[in-house]
Protein backbone atom coordinates (compact mmCIF):
# COMPACT_ATOMS: atom_id res chain seq x y z
CA UNK A 1 0.00 0.00 0.00
CA UNK A 2 1.20 3.54 -0.74
CA UNK A 3 2.31 5.77 2.10
CA UNK A 4 -0.14 8.45 3.15
CA UNK A 5 0.96 11.70 4.80
CA UNK A 6 -1.31 14.36 6.25
CA UNK A 7 0.25 17.79 5.67
CA UNK A 8 -1.21 19.33 8.79
CA UNK A 9 -0.69 19.46 12.51
CA UNK A 10 -4.37 20.22 13.11
CA UNK A 11 -5.68 17.81 15.70
CA UNK A 12 -9.13 18.20 14.13
CA UNK A 13 -7.92 16.98 10.73
CA UNK A 14 -5.89 14.18 12.31
CA UNK A 15 -8.92 12.94 14.27
CA UNK A 16 -11.11 13.08 11.16
CA UNK A 17 -8.60 11.18 9.00
CA UNK A 18 -8.34 8.48 11.67
CA UNK A 19 -12.00 7.64 10.96
CA UNK A 20 -10.96 6.14 7.61
CA UNK A 21 -8.80 3.53 9.38
CA UNK A 22 -5.84 3.98 7.03
CA UNK A 23 -2.30 4.20 8.36
CA UNK A 24 -0.91 7.70 7.87
CA UNK A 25 1.87 9.96 9.04
CA UNK A 26 1.58 13.60 10.01
CA UNK A 27 3.99 16.35 9.03
CA UNK A 28 3.82 20.10 9.50
CA UNK A 29 3.79 21.98 6.20
CA UNK A 30 5.96 25.07 6.04
CA UNK A 31 3.47 27.28 4.23
CA UNK A 32 2.84 31.01 4.28
CA UNK A 33 -0.92 31.38 4.73
CA UNK A 34 -1.09 35.08 3.92
CA UNK A 35 -3.84 35.81 1.37
CA UNK A 36 -2.73 37.25 -1.96
CA UNK A 37 -4.05 40.70 -2.93
CA UNK A 38 -7.60 40.35 -4.23
CA UNK A 39 -7.71 36.59 -3.55
CA UNK A 40 -11.22 35.39 -2.75
CA UNK A 41 -11.83 32.94 0.13
CA UNK A 42 -12.37 29.87 -2.09
CA UNK A 43 -9.25 30.56 -4.15
CA UNK A 44 -7.28 31.03 -0.93
CA UNK A 45 -8.49 27.69 0.48
CA UNK A 46 -7.63 25.89 -2.78
CA UNK A 47 -4.19 27.50 -3.07
CA UNK A 48 -3.26 26.74 0.54
CA UNK A 49 -4.44 23.11 0.36
CA UNK A 50 -2.17 22.52 -2.63
CA UNK A 51 0.73 24.53 -1.18
CA UNK A 52 0.62 22.48 2.04
CA UNK A 53 0.58 19.19 0.12
CA UNK A 54 3.46 20.27 -2.12
CA UNK A 55 5.53 21.51 0.82
CA UNK A 56 5.37 18.11 2.53
CA UNK A 57 5.55 16.06 -0.68
CA UNK A 58 8.97 17.55 -1.42
CA UNK A 59 10.37 15.38 1.39
CA UNK A 60 8.19 12.35 0.52
CA UNK A 61 7.97 12.24 -3.30
CA UNK A 62 6.57 8.66 -3.50
CA UNK A 63 3.90 9.20 -0.84
CA UNK A 64 0.39 10.47 -1.33
CA UNK A 65 0.12 13.71 0.64
CA UNK A 66 -3.13 15.27 1.82
CA UNK A 67 -3.26 19.04 2.03
CA UNK A 68 -6.31 20.85 3.31
CA UNK A 69 -7.36 24.34 4.26
CA UNK A 70 -10.54 26.02 5.40
CA UNK A 71 -11.46 29.67 4.98
CA UNK A 72 -14.49 31.21 6.63
CA UNK A 73 -16.25 33.97 4.69
CA UNK A 74 -18.80 36.60 5.57
CA UNK A 75 -19.90 39.19 3.02
CA UNK A 76 -17.14 38.08 0.65
CA UNK A 77 -14.37 38.66 3.18
CA UNK A 78 -12.19 35.96 4.72
CA UNK A 79 -12.48 35.55 8.47
CA UNK A 80 -9.41 34.13 10.17
CA UNK A 81 -8.90 32.14 13.32
CA UNK A 82 -9.43 34.46 16.28
CA UNK A 83 -6.33 33.64 18.32
CA UNK A 84 -7.70 35.30 21.47
CA UNK A 85 -10.99 35.52 23.36
CA UNK A 86 -11.75 39.16 22.52
CA UNK A 87 -11.43 38.49 18.79
CA UNK A 88 -13.55 35.33 19.08
CA UNK A 89 -16.29 37.26 20.86
CA UNK A 90 -16.18 40.02 18.23
CA UNK A 91 -16.37 37.49 15.38
CA UNK A 92 -19.36 35.72 16.89
CA UNK A 93 -21.22 38.95 17.65
CA UNK A 94 -20.62 40.07 14.04
CA UNK A 95 -22.12 36.74 12.88
CA UNK A 96 -25.24 37.09 15.02
CA UNK A 97 -28.40 36.56 12.95
CA UNK A 98 -26.33 36.19 9.79
CA UNK A 99 -24.96 33.60 7.40
CA UNK A 100 -21.33 32.55 7.16
CA UNK A 101 -19.77 30.35 4.46
CA UNK A 102 -16.94 27.90 4.99
CA UNK A 103 -14.80 26.83 2.04
CA UNK A 104 -12.91 23.63 2.84
CA UNK A 105 -10.49 22.58 0.11
CA UNK A 106 -8.31 19.49 -0.02
CA UNK A 107 -5.92 17.84 -2.40
CA UNK A 108 -4.24 14.48 -2.64
CA UNK A 109 -0.85 14.90 -4.29
CA UNK A 110 2.06 12.63 -5.23
CA UNK A 111 5.17 14.48 -6.30
CA UNK A 112 6.94 11.62 -8.10
CA UNK A 113 4.48 11.68 -11.01
CA UNK A 114 2.57 14.91 -10.34
CA UNK A 115 -0.66 13.00 -9.67
CA UNK A 116 -3.26 15.28 -8.14
CA UNK A 117 -6.88 14.90 -7.08
CA UNK A 118 -8.51 17.95 -5.55
CA UNK A 119 -11.90 18.95 -4.25
CA UNK A 120 -13.75 21.27 -1.95
CA UNK A 121 -16.87 21.60 0.10
CA UNK A 122 -19.04 24.62 0.82
CA UNK A 123 -20.82 24.70 4.15
CA UNK A 124 -23.25 27.49 5.02
CA UNK A 125 -23.84 28.20 8.70
CA UNK A 126 -26.78 30.32 9.82
CA UNK A 127 -26.36 31.89 13.24
CA UNK A 128 -29.28 32.62 15.47
CA UNK A 129 -29.49 36.04 17.15
CA UNK A 130 -26.80 36.04 19.81
CA UNK A 131 -26.30 38.33 22.79
CA UNK A 132 -23.01 39.40 24.31
CA UNK A 133 -23.43 37.39 27.53
CA UNK A 134 -24.07 34.06 25.82
CA UNK A 135 -21.22 34.62 23.38
CA UNK A 136 -18.82 35.39 26.23
CA UNK A 137 -20.01 32.27 28.11
CA UNK A 138 -19.56 30.16 24.99
CA UNK A 139 -16.03 31.42 24.29
CA UNK A 140 -15.02 30.91 27.93
CA UNK A 141 -16.46 27.38 27.98
CA UNK A 142 -15.10 26.05 24.68
CA UNK A 143 -12.08 28.28 23.90
CA UNK A 144 -12.51 28.11 20.08
CA UNK A 145 -9.43 30.28 19.54
CA UNK A 146 -7.88 28.03 16.88
CA UNK A 147 -11.08 27.62 14.84
CA UNK A 148 -12.12 29.56 11.75
CA UNK A 149 -15.28 31.42 12.65
CA UNK A 150 -14.67 31.11 16.41
CA UNK A 151 -16.75 28.02 17.12
CA UNK A 152 -16.63 24.22 17.27
CA UNK A 153 -19.69 22.74 15.59
CA UNK A 154 -18.80 19.32 16.99
CA UNK A 155 -19.14 20.73 20.50
CA UNK A 156 -21.14 23.41 22.29
CA UNK A 157 -20.92 25.67 19.23
CA UNK A 158 -23.84 23.82 17.70
CA UNK A 159 -26.09 25.78 20.09
CA UNK A 160 -25.24 29.02 18.24
CA UNK A 161 -26.96 28.09 14.95
CA UNK A 162 -30.36 27.88 13.35
CA UNK A 163 -29.07 25.71 10.50
CA UNK A 164 -26.03 24.16 8.82
CA UNK A 165 -26.22 23.34 5.12
CA UNK A 166 -23.56 21.00 3.74
CA UNK A 167 -23.02 17.87 1.67
CA UNK A 168 -20.48 16.61 4.19
CA UNK A 169 -20.71 17.32 7.93
CA UNK A 170 -17.00 16.58 8.42
CA UNK A 171 -16.04 19.47 6.12
CA UNK A 172 -16.98 22.08 8.71
CA UNK A 173 -14.63 20.42 11.19
CA UNK A 174 -11.80 20.76 8.67
CA UNK A 175 -11.57 17.82 6.24
CA UNK A 176 -14.38 16.70 3.88
CA UNK A 177 -14.12 12.94 4.34
CA UNK A 178 -16.77 11.97 1.79
CA UNK A 179 -14.89 13.60 -1.10
CA UNK A 180 -11.50 12.67 0.35
CA UNK A 181 -12.50 8.99 0.62
CA UNK A 182 -13.52 9.02 -3.05
CA UNK A 183 -10.16 10.57 -3.96
CA UNK A 184 -8.27 8.01 -1.91
CA UNK A 185 -10.09 5.19 -3.71
CA UNK A 186 -9.07 6.77 -7.04
CA UNK A 187 -5.48 6.76 -5.79
CA UNK A 188 -5.67 3.01 -5.05
CA UNK A 189 -6.43 2.98 -1.33
CA UNK A 190 -8.99 0.40 -0.22
CA UNK A 191 -11.92 1.86 1.69
CA UNK A 192 -13.55 0.62 3.80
Amino acid sequence: MSRLVLASTSRYRRELLQRLALPFEVERPDTDETPLPGENPLALARRLALAKARAVAAAHPEAWVIGSDQVAERDGQAIGKPGDADTAIAQLLAASGREQRFHTAFCLFRQSDGALVAGEDLTVVRFRDLDADEVARYVAAEQPLDCAGSFKCEGLGISLFTAIETRDPTALVGLPLIALAASLRLAGFRLP
